[in-house]
């Protein structure tokens, strides 16, 4: 007797992709029409149908995560595009795209549905002008609320000087006076100050050193990358800027820009090429994991002598490694679309033996990282239990990396949406279920030693690679023109989790819109679930042990 096959889930087909005409039935006349992205297909929806829509695709679909929002303006219409994936799947892709009017464009808001909506919402009125009904708070997020005017609409001028006013001898304390018998106290903590990781600032509500409201004040370091990523040329100047956006681990960031345009201009890269820029993002990782150990250090204790000059010294290993590779100690440029730069120096077996010792030397390193951390009172007693956030509400706020799998995601995107030479290597994706500061401080060391072994195993490789088949480039136009209304949406793992790249094509050789989705972004705003209701110290520790970077989060 045959055995009967389980269903299959609402929207996959035999092979594993997504049936979309079987998502269109189940959304019904909801859809009023179909677009084909690069990677993923996309239903367009009428806007007072968003929550509706992401609802059912969410609880009857199993799409619940929702990577990025894109917002763009056209000649005859604005457009958010809801990214959506699926937490066990992220090939499981599908793009809701909600038209809004030219003349007042507004869009039913996909917070109640999805929490991390709340700060893409905010931005895409930002910087765009859509306004988003129901959402809780719709103001400026990166700009001031008294600038003028939206910078990514096509209308924006962008030589106009903006004045922001200060109103003469205004107490500015006056709006907040508290209610007789009251014992709360505002606090603005940053936006300079050692503790905040860089220009943020936490305006803060406590009673007596307990949290009880908590709002990060993002934006101080906004550079606009997107406007000066739309401003470069796919071919060669849109790469480096991805370097400025986490600068403290920054060689994936290159690989998220390429993945996009390779996807978009169908541009191949060569085997070779796959494991050096895996080598190479490994050792990326790792300076990140180790500058994120040094400063946690600084967060939960005040240790600056040992741990973080330890940090430092093991970072600076890895620096001079990559050096010796690229050219660069930081910014490093040396991913290129369909390979990279060029090989690995010379003499090629003097490099391999200094990543050798580097990685021989390295389970010490760790042992000496667990003696001066985990195994002392101090740091157990400042990250045990403190900064707890539950697997479902960091999949509410989009949590990934370290962040999402010490609460229990588990997802990479380099296992789980395989790129370069991640799916022939052996490795494994670090989670952990307690989801509290301890947990995702943890999963950085383990994750360096994961990193480690693929480093290693990417050498065993490249040692052994035949002189005559290392290509390190494909055949590459020199202006690449990719066809008007082509879209993607690529993401890439870097150190702090998902960084997304959105690319839409206007025929010319720059992309019409670029979107980067940072994970950054992401796990900061998932900040005050973390600390309200903790004491105003174990908040510090919180925000340290997300490991953000602002040139990430505002971008």
């Amino acid at each position: 007797m045959s055995r009967q096959r389980d269903p299959l889930p609402v929207g996959v087909t035999e092979d594993g992709g997504v049936d979309y005409d079987e998502l269109a039935e189940l959304l019904g006349e909801r859809v009023i029409g179909r677009e084909d992205h690069v990677n993923a297909g996309g239903f367009v929806i009428r806007p007072d149908a968003v929550q509706s829509v992401l609802s059912t695709l969410r609880d009857e679909a199993g799409f619940d995560h929702l990577s990025c929002l894109t917002a763009q303006e056209y000649e005859d219409r604005y457009e958010s595009i809801y990214h959506l994936r699926k937490f066990d799947d992220p090939t499981q892709e599908v793009n809701v795209i909600v038209p809004a009017s030219k003349t007042g464009p507004v869009s039913e808001s996909a917070e109640p549905v999805f929490r991390t909506a709340d700060w893409h919402e905010r931005e895409a009125y930002d910087l765009v002008g859509i306004e988003y009904q129901d959402h809780p708070d719709l103001e400026r997020i990166l700009l001031p609320e008294t600038w003028t005017g939206h910078p990514l609409s096509l209308d924006y001028d962008q030589d106009k000087p903006q004045i922001v006013a200060y109103r003469a001898h205004e107490n500015p304390l006056q709006d907040h006076h508290s209610p007789e018998g009251s014992n709360t106290m505002f606090v603005n903590i940053g936006p300079h100050h050692p503790a905040t990781h860089g220009v943020l600032h936490l305006e803060t509500v406590l009673d007596g050193e307990t949290v009880v409201d908590l709002e990060p004040d993002i934006g101080y370091l906004h550079r606009c990358e997107e406007q000066m990523a739309q401003q470069g040329t796919y071919r060669y100047q849109i790469i480096p800027y991805s370097d400025r956006w986490d600068y403290t681990a920054n060689m994936p960031n290159e690989w998220g820009v390429a993945r996009a345009i390779e996807s978009l201009a169908d541009l191949d890269v060569p085997e070779y090429a796959q494991v050096l820029r895996t080598m190479a993002t490994e050792l990326g990782r790792m300076l990140g994991h180790f500058l994120a150990a040094g400063t946690f250090a600084l967060d939960t204790y005040g240790d600056f002598t040992a741990i973080f000059m330890y940090a430092m010294r093991d970072r600076e290993k890895v620096q001079n490694i990559l050096e010796d590779l690229t050219g660069q100690r930081m910014m490093f440029y040396y991913f290129r679309l369909g390979g990279v730069a060029w090989d690995l120096p010379e003499p090629r077996d003097e490099w391999f033996d200094k990543v050798r010792d580097f990685l021989n030397d390295l389970p010490e390193t760790i042992d000496e990282y667990h003696n001066l951390f985990t195994e002392n009172e101090i740091f157990q007693y400042r990250t045990i239990d403190t900064g707890v956030i539950s697997k479902e509400t960091a999949k509410q706020y989009g949590c990934t990396g370290p962040v999402g799998r010490a609460s229990g995601i588990d997802y990479d995107v380099r296992r789980d949406d395989p790129y370069g030479y991640y799916d022939e290597l052996d490795w494994d994706v670090v989670t952990a279920t307690e989801g509290d500061n301890y947990s995702r401080f943890m999963c950085r060391l383990r994750e360096i030693e994961e990193s480690a072994r693929i480093v290693d195993q990417c050498i065993d490789l490249l040692e052994d690679w035949p002189e005559d088949e290392r290509e390190i480039q494909s055949n590459v136009p020199r202006t690449l023109r990719p066809e008007a209304g082509k879209e993607v949406y690529e993401t890439v793992e870097i150190a702090k989790g998902e960084l997304g790249v959105y690319i839409r094509s206007d025929g010319t050789n720059k992309p019409a819109r670029f979107k980067i989705r940072s994970p950054c972004f992401h796990n900061l705003h998932a900040l005050p679930e973390m600390a309200e209701g903790e004491y105003v110290a174990d908040m510090i520790a919180s925000l340290g042990s997300l490991d953000i970077v602002l040139g990430s989060v505002d971008r």
